[in-house]
């Protein structure tokens, strides 16, 4: 049986920076090394201003997205490691900080979900447990995009990725990170998307103040590999947030949970019928995302009120 979709509509966005964080230093200059329309550049800038130059980020490969950090004319210090041992790179970078008497500088690995959720879970679970210092942000593009789009852990579930069998869709629901790093009892853990920056800017300075092992989860919608026009990227990013598939919260010690945006709760279709990675979706199966979508936000909602 096949469906007809009414053409879809798209509305343009603004990508200037938050009235209230205006006038902060820009630390982040072009060349941005981004295919069109992805958030990535905008997941560092905002980071940046919010936590400041004294910081050492740590890359993995994957796509591109720092441009030239910079403050004051001197560089800010990257670092890359590997897919599978950025968690451990940056405990090793935190405890010569930490020898030399720099309480200071945030180390802080910037991965995408290839690293954070499957190829390097191992080390950053590690991490977590020993409560190692370190500020991590989670690009999370659900998929291997920078790869063509294979499948992930992060991958919904019944998304069209490179590696599903041909005119078939991911049968396995998108694993559960958040919960996994809050169940470590870390002291701080956030999800975040762009298209709400000043809360994400917010908890990045909270997390800044924390000492110990920390996570900002961002959602980041990839244009080429979930299929949708580049200007539709915030747009994507608060759909999410308003239909309650990505709600913004976060939690302290493992048990504090703190809702920090109230959705409007928006029927689920309008955000995955503007994504050609859901063209095989029915509206049987729409009807089944929503109630696991439900299911979700009222488990959320529970322990926040806990």
């Amino acid at each position: 049986m096949t469906t007809t979709k009414a053409p879809l509509k798209y509305s343009k966005t603004s990508i200037e920076v938050p009235l209230k964080y205006s006038n902060t230093p820009e630390y982040m200059f072009p060349p941005i090394q981004t295919c069109p329309g992805c958030p990535y550049g905008l997941i560092y800038r905002y980071f940046l201003k919010a936590i400041g130059p004294k910081v050492i980020v740590n890359g993995v490969p994957g796509c591109g997205g720092s441009g030239r950090l910079m403050a004051d004319g001197k560089p800010i210090d990257q670092m890359g490691s590997l897919f599978g041992n950025s968690a451990s790179f940056a405990t090793g970078v935190s405890l010569a900080l930490a020898a030399r008497g720099d309480t200071e500088t945030v180390v802080a690995p910037i991965v995408g979900d290839g690293a954070a959720f499957d190829i390097g879970m191992g080390s950053f679970s590690a991490a977590a447990e020993r409560n190692d210092n370190m500020l991590v942000v989670v690009k999370d593009n659900e998929g291997y995009q920078n790869t063509g789009g294979q499948r992930s852990s992060a991958a919904p579930w019944m998304s069209t990725n490179a590696t599903n069998p041909s005119g078939f869709s991911k049968v396995e629901f998108k694993k559960d990170i958040d919960s996994i790093m809050a169940a470590h009892r870390i002291p701080y853990l956030a999800t975040a998307t762009v298209g709400f920056a000043d809360d994400y800017m917010r908890k990045v300075r909270k997390a800044k103040n924390i000492n110990g092992f920390r996570l900002i989860h961002v959602l980041s919608p990839c244009p080429t590999g979930w299929g949708f026009p580049s200007e539709m990227t915030l747009a994507l990013s608060r759909l999410a947030v308003e239909t309650k598939l990505f709600p913004l919260y976060e939690v302290e010690n493992g048990v504090k949970y703190t809702i920090t945006h109230e959705p409007k709760g928006l029927p689920l279709s309008e955000y995955l019928n503007k994504q050609r990675r859901f063209r095989n979706i029915s509206p049987e199966d729409i009807e089944k995302f929503e109630r696991a979508v439900e299911d979700r936000w009222q488990r959320i909602q529970f322990l926040a009120s806990y």
